[in-house]
């Protein structure tokens, strides 16, 4: 009986540490690379973070129409690979009363077009979006 607790209490702890792990992952800058474009941040799921040069240094200028097509890039807190500094990634409060993760001062952005992991078809759209490069 004594047995069946102990196995039991540490399937629990197991548990827990591997859904801390994941949700740890969920808040994962990561690092990829492309020929033509260079190194380039994406999320956990390699999903492409892009930077608006019409932004300036800790607010967004896309609002409206413009969210539809480059949704909002948000997490409280990241974890960031190695050769890119924690420090460089902060949070801003939009206009619209949303939330925004920012990397070296500019707002992150998705991009709708982008459909798979390691997709950077919103690099150079209007001579204004490209892919955040560290």
């Amino acid at each position: 009986m004594r047995k069946r607790a102990v196995l039991h209490a540490m399937c629990v702890v197991l548990t827990l540490a591997l859904a801390g792990v994941a949700s740890a992952d969920n808040h994962a800058i990561k690092l990829s690379e492309k020929s033509g474009v260079g190194k380039f941040l994406t999320d956990s799921k390699g999903m492409t973070l892009y930077i608006f040069k019409k932004d300036s240094p800790g607010k967004s200028a896309c609002a409206g129409p413009c969210v539809m097509k480059w949704p909002l890039y948000f997490r409280e807190k990241v974890s960031v690979p190695d050769g890119v500094t924690g420090g460089d990634f902060g949070t801003i409060n939009r206009e619209d009363e949303k939330r925004q993760t920012t990397y070296k001062g500019s707002p992150l952005y998705y991009f709708a077009g982008d459909k798979a992991p390691g997709d950077v078809l919103g690099q150079g759209v209007g001579d204004v979006w490209y892919v955040a490069n560290p």
